[in-house]
């Protein structure tokens, strides 16, 4: 494992969305970075579950510590991370002495812990659409494509049989979610202002198009969503590609 803290990329950031180009982001008004790094997250490069909090964290113009994890080299088994998670999965967030689990759990303290910046609406019945998009991924669609379940699923069936099948379920939770948004999407997927939902929506959807071949002509609102995600700066920053334990990254 080694860490990196995203000081000087952070700061890159801060002056992309401080150019009038941030005037299209309703959802906040600048990027400010608070100046002592106090977050530590846990975190693999291609997991979806780390890129929902890289991008809550990034929008919430929070910095943070980043702790490559490396899931190929079973890192995540070794007795220290056990200490910061029983069932051995990233991401992980710590925050001075707490420590937090889950995606879904760490998005929840974000929200509360540092309220700059909403992800959930005031409103009853677009938070509860939030919550729920975000559930039907969560729940529904990526623990049936995570690394554990493919490997297993592969020693049982060749290559491109498990393609099939990580297709087929895919394309179930993407139909639920292109009827459940359609009559509530606006430039983002619950109307005008990035929401819950699209924390979970862009690593999912750009993990169906990018790793499962997923055909998104069926999914007219998901496509366009993808495109609107990968034009964000704190989405594009927190890009698997982006990270310092990425292959490719220097």
């Amino acid at each position: 494992m080694y860490s990196l803290i995203f000081t000087q990329s952070s700061k890159k950031l801060a002056k992309t969305l401080c150019s009038p180009v941030r005037q299209q982001f309703r959802f906040f008004t600048s990027f400010e970075i608070k100046e002592t790094p106090k977050l530590k997250l846990h975190s693999y490069w291609r997991s979806s579950c780390s890129q929902r909090v890289r991008i809550a964290l990034n929008l919430k113009g929070l910095e943070y510590e980043y702790k490559a994890v490396n899931l190929l080299k079973g890192e995540q088994f070794t007795p220290e991370f056990e200490k910061l998670n029983p069932l051995k999965y990233v991401p992980v967030l710590e925050d001075g002495d707490v420590v937090v689990a889950d995606s879904f759990a760490i998005l929840l303290y974000l929200e509360d812990k540092y309220p700059e910046h909403p992800l959930l609406p005031r409103d009853l019945q677009k938070k509860a659409l939030n919550i729920q998009a975000a559930s039907v991924v969560t729940s529904s669609i990526q623990p049936l494509q995570n690394l554990a379940v493919l490997n297993y699923i592969e020693e049982k069936i060749s290559s491109d049989e498990k393609l099939v099948w990580v297709q087929r379920h895919l394309n179930k939770g993407f139909a639920a979610l292109e009827k459940l948004l359609k009559s509530s999407v606006g430039r983002y997927a619950t109307g005008d202002d990035i929401g819950l939902a699209d924390v979970f929506l862009a690593p999912q959807i750009a993990a169906g198009i990018t790793r499962f071949q997923i055909d998104m002509s069926h999914y007219p609102t998901l496509a366009r969503l993808h495109g609107v995600y990968t034009e964000h700066p704190a989405f594009q920053a927190a890009h698997p590609d982006k990270q310092p334990d990425a292959p490719s990254s220097s």
